[in-house]
């Protein structure tokens, strides 16, 4: 939970960054936000979250 919790704030601080920095203009990103919000309640959303639970932890074995 906290790991998700912190990637939703990593990529929150992303998008507003690349929206100041005018690289993606709000159309597209609200897009992306909608496109995101939709895809964590279809069937998919368990596996993307498992495959970076293992990134995650291939992450935290590489520093012990």
């Amino acid at each position: 939970m906290a790991i998700s919790l912190s990637l939703v704030l990593l990529m929150g601080i992303i998008l507003v960054v690349l929206i100041r920095g005018g690289s993606i203009k709000m159309g597209p990103a609200i897009v992306a936000v909608l496109f995101g919000f939709f895809l964590a309640s279809t069937s998919a959303a368990p596996d993307i979250q498992d495959a970076l639970d293992e990134i995650s932890q291939s992450i935290s074995d590489i520093g012990t």
